[in-house]
């Protein structure tokens, strides 16, 4: 099951990172947030696809935020787009941390890549309960403002089912290549 929403509507030891294309090196991050996105080095391409495998804990998420973003530095990728995309994935992954189980492994995955300054992310859990969607708006309540957030924050954004778990994902800096609405 496949559903899509538009604009508006660790521990070290336990990390496993893939790339799908050449290897890339460690990146020291500019000083200052984010205000200067220097060129795309040589070591990262930016058609590159990046997994990154955590073990399922509240303490992955500063670990997976450092590396999506220092790999979107190293890659030229607009300061607009990996500010929006540090808060999308650590509100997707808070998520998946409180309301779903870890995948079969223990782990929980992050994905990502960029094409012409989109960035698309994807964060992999075991499922839960519940179908992830926005709470309505409430003025007291100490939580439900994640995904309201990331449908704020990103062009588009949906949640993928299969039989092992569930796949949120969304779309900063620009329309999505899925065309799967």
């Amino acid at each position: 099951m496949v559903t899509n929403q538009g604009r508006g509507a660790a521990r070290a030891s336990a990390v496993t990172i893939t790339r799908s294309s050449a290897t890339t090196e460690s990146r020291a991050m500019p000083t200052g947030p984010h205000a200067s996105t220097p060129a795309p080095t040589p070591g990262a391409p930016l058609g590159e696809k990046r997994t990154l495998r955590l073990q399922w804990a509240p303490s992955a998420a500063p670990r997976i935020r450092r590396e999506l973003v220092e790999d979107l530095v190293a890659r030229g990728v607009s300061a607009p787009v990996i500010d929006e995309s540090e808060i999308v994935v650590s509100e997707l992954v808070a998520n998946a941390i409180r309301h779903a189980r870890p995948l079969t492994d223990g782990a929980i995955r992050v994905h990502w890549k960029v094409k012409n300054n989109v960035v698309e992310v994807e964060v992999s859990d075991g499922g839960g309960p519940t179908v992830p969607r926005p709470a309505p708006p409430t003025t007291w309540g100490p939580g439900g403002r994640g995904l309201r957030i990331v449908r704020s924050l990103a062009h588009e954004w949906g949640v993928i089912e299969d039989p092992n778990g569930r796949t949120v994902w969304a779309s900063l800096g620009g329309p999505s290549r899925r065309r799967s609405h």
